[in-house]
């Protein structure tokens, strides 16, 4: 397995042959946020998209175009009412629910997070994803944290785990540097990952909050035994299989 971090929640994952794309958003500016990485090329094939939630750091349909247009989107149910004019196949998933797709198993799972698209209206539902083949992948989108991720606990070979967000304060839902680490107590995976930091911001807030080293601290204290990676945008990380999961 094979894991790219292409900045804040957009993560390439190729696994048992599949190539997954989570919360794509590769412009260089989203409304008021700049992005501070450099954006990758062409990705080339992908056999799904997952999309965890509506809001535009996460679901962009700009950069949706730009993606392979055979690629099916795979969306939380709130989420995918906003891409009537992607022109995509849209699978709606709710949590519970699952599918197969090009040989490994898509699986949504809760998130305690508010996905609607416009700040008003009715709440809308976001999910996370389990994505399963020869090895286990949880990605959080953003949520939380919740008594439930426990169920996760012993099968997980990498935990994908937001631990900021875009700007200087962070509003519900979200998991900051220290609320991660206490995530990583309840899925104990064997590799934790983390993303939603670092990439887009407001320009006159470039460099204000830097969550990785307080997210490695807390990581160290309540969960020594969990491997961390800490990649760059564009970065990738192989996970050998098997890999031993944390006890």
């Amino acid at each position: 397995m094979r894991i790219t971090w292409l900045g804040h929640s957009t993560v390439l994952l190729e696994l048992d042959g599949a190539r997954l794309l989570t919360d794509p958003v590769l412009r260089r500016r989203v409304a008021h946020l700049r992005r501070y990485a450099p954006a990758p090329g062409a990705l080339g094939r992908l056999d799904a998209i997952l999309l965890s939630h509506a809001h535009h750091d996460h679901l962009d349909v700009p950069t949706l175009r730009r993606l392979d247009a055979s690629a099916p989107v795979i969306a939380a149910p709130g989420a995918a009412r906003s891409l009537r004019r992607a022109g995509r196949v849209v699978h709606r998933l709710a949590p519970g629910e699952e599918l197969e797709i090009h040989g490994v198993h898509v699986g949504a799972v809760e998130a305690v997070h508010d996905g609607r698209r416009l700040p008003v209206g009715p709440e809308t539902e976001a999910v996370g994803f389990v994505i399963a083949g020869a090895q286990r992948v949880y990605f959080a989108g953003d949520t939380e944290v919740y008594d439930g991720m426990a169920a996760l606990a012993g099968s997980l070979d990498v935990a994908l785990l937001p631990i900021w967000g875009w700007g200087p304060r962070l509003g519900p839902g979200h998991m900051d540097p220290r609320q991660a680490a206490e995530a990583l107590v309840l899925l104990r995976p064997a590799l934790a990952v983390p993303i939603h930091f670092g990439t887009y911001a407001p320009l006159h807030q470039r460099g204000r909050v830097d969550p990785v080293g307080a997210f490695v601290a807390n990581a160290a204290e309540l969960t020594p035994e969990v491997r961390i990676a800490v990649l760059a945008p564009g970065e990738s990380v192989d996970v050998p299989a098997p890999i031993t999961r944390a006890e």
